[in-house]
């Protein structure tokens, strides 16, 4: 497997975790406002008003997630980009980041790479972007030695 499929297999895990979990969290609260709802004194209204609240929230959650893992089904890892695009590798003298979404820190075969959203600022600089390109970003100067 290539680095680019293991990252996008990372990545696919960790999105794929953040559905069953807000799946999971979203069952426990619908348990809860169907148990206090069998109650009928004022605290278990207010109760139910926090609930259905943190149910929007973890729906809203849920629902980014399912988009995020759709969004991730458009990356192709058997293609090598000579520019920076979604699924590119960009490695640099000192970092490497995988242009996929916001993940973070991914530590492969002791290599750290860093999955970010093409959104994020630092892709925004890296966008098209081609080997040997200079780019600054927060103050630190970066010089592109691959992309894959």
């Amino acid at each position: 497997m290539t680095t680019k499929q293991q990252l996008l297999q990372v990545c696919n895990e960790r999105v794929d975790k953040r559905i069953n979990d807000y799946k999971e969290e979203i069952n426990l609260i619908k348990e809860s406002i169907e148990s206090n709802d069998k109650g009928d004194s004022d605290e278990d209204d207010a109760g139910n008003g926090k609930l259905q609240n943190d149910l929007e929230k973890n729906l809203e959650h849920l629902n980014d997630a399912q988009k995020t893992k759709e969004y991730l089904k458009q990356i192709k890892t058997n293609i090598n980009f000579e520019t920076a695009v979604l699924g590119s590798l960009v490695k640099t003298e000192t970092m490497n980041f995988y242009l996929s979404t916001g993940i973070g820190k991914i530590v492969l075969d002791n290599v750290d790479y860093y999955a970010i959203s093409l959104s994020s600022p630092i892709a925004q600089l890296l966008k098209n972007k081609t080997k040997n390109d200079r780019f600054e970003f927060n103050q630190t100067k970066y010089v592109i030695i691959d992309i894959i």
